[in-house]
């Protein structure tokens, strides 16, 4: 057994010397140390060495399994030190050639649209306020004078948390946080996520709203009016506009207000459905609840809310006809937009 370890030894020392490559280096540890190899079966056959024996040949067994471990490794960094050299080699860069254009980033039309339309509002004296996004129920609807009966409540219109904690559905929140938290006179807007539980071509269950309040002594229609005149003009250039009256819990009076269709001038087609007209936003005059329940005196104060859709906007700038274009991710889509 003595003999056969030693002449194996000396057998596979010179073999391993020979190897070449990291394939021969692959085929030669198996061939020596794999489960059919030379070296195990000496191993299986200890079992058949005598007692007394066993320990003087245990010791040259372990001697000559840590001799050939040794060798193995050592060729091995041989071998992949050679294979790194060699493909340096073959992979040397040409310098003279032209570079690789890397492409610019680029706002995601959302992103763009909201920080243009906060650039308006800054310039006409507005403040940026924001909010959670997982809101209470409080804020959600009571402050804002929407009844425990209104449709908007419901599960298959708004995410509950819990019962009193829900995905807000309008950033209209923030405004009686921001009410509770300043006195009048003032003007804010405030942008961010809303989650409702719908999808469509023309509704997702997350967009993305801009919601503007103004509070202060002898606060008119007259200026909210004024002020959304004004907001048309610099979104969308001269327009002609309207209002119609509508219905908000936390507003009264309330309306509508539209703009000339942006893609036929008013004369009609299929973006407005014939009718010349483009929905933009909802407005009206605070109701003297919500300011009451911020604490404000309703008989001295007075003011507006308005909120605009930021996906509509970018929609209609851009010439978009689905709202689900913004969130797939697709970047052929996304490329557009500089």
């Amino acid at each position: 057994m003595k003999e056969k370890i030693i002449e194996l030894k000396e057998k596979a020392k010179d073999n391993i010397e020979k190897i070449a490559n990291l394939k021969e280096f692959e085929d030669i540890k198996i061939k020596l140390m794999g489960k059919k190899g030379e070296f195990t079966q000496i191993l299986k056959g200890m079992k058949e060495v005598s007692k007394e024996d066993r320990p003087i040949i245990g010791q040259i067994v372990n001697e000559t399994r840590n001799f050939l471990n040794g060798k193995l490794e050592e060729k091995f960094n041989i071998l992949k030190e050679k294979e790194k050299e060699e493909k340096l080699k073959k992979e040397v860069i040409d310098i003279t050639l032209p570079g690789k254009k890397v492409a610019a980033g680029r706002l995601h039309p959302i992103t763009e649209t909201t920080e243009f339309l906060k650039e308006i509002f800054i310039e006409m004296g507005f403040d940026i306020s924001d909010g959670p996004e997982v809101e209470l129920d409080y804020y959600n609807f009571t402050a804002l004078n929407i009844p425990e009966t209104h449709p908007s409540r419901d599960l298959q219109d708004t995410f509950y948390i819990e019962d009193d904690v829900v995905l807000r559905t309008q950033t209209s929140p923030v405004q009686i946080r921001y009410m509770k938290e300043h006195k009048p006179p003032l003007r804010m807007i405030c942008p961010g996520k809303v989650y409702r539980s719908d999808y469509d071509i023309s509704h997702t269950p997350m967009f993305h709203q801009m919601e503007g309040l103004m509070v202060g002594e002898n606060i008119s229609f007259a200026n909210l009016k004024a002020i959304l005149e004004e907001f048309v003009i610099r979104a969308f250039g001269e327009r002609k506009t309207r209002f119609r009256p509508h219905f908000f819990p936390f507003t009264e009076p309330s309306a509508e207000m539209d703009v000339e269709c942006v893609v036929c001038g008013g004369k009609g087609c299929r973006v407005c459905k014939g009718s010349g007209w483009l929905e933009i936003m909802g407005c009206g005059m605070v109701d003297p609840k919500v300011l009451e329940e911020v604490g404000y005196d309703s008989t001295k104060y007075s003011g507006f809310a308005f909120g605009v859709g930021i996906e509509r906007v970018a929609m209609l700038r851009k010439g978009i006809d689905d709202l689900r274009a913004f969130f797939e991710n697709d970047m052929r889509f996304l490329r557009q937009f500089k």
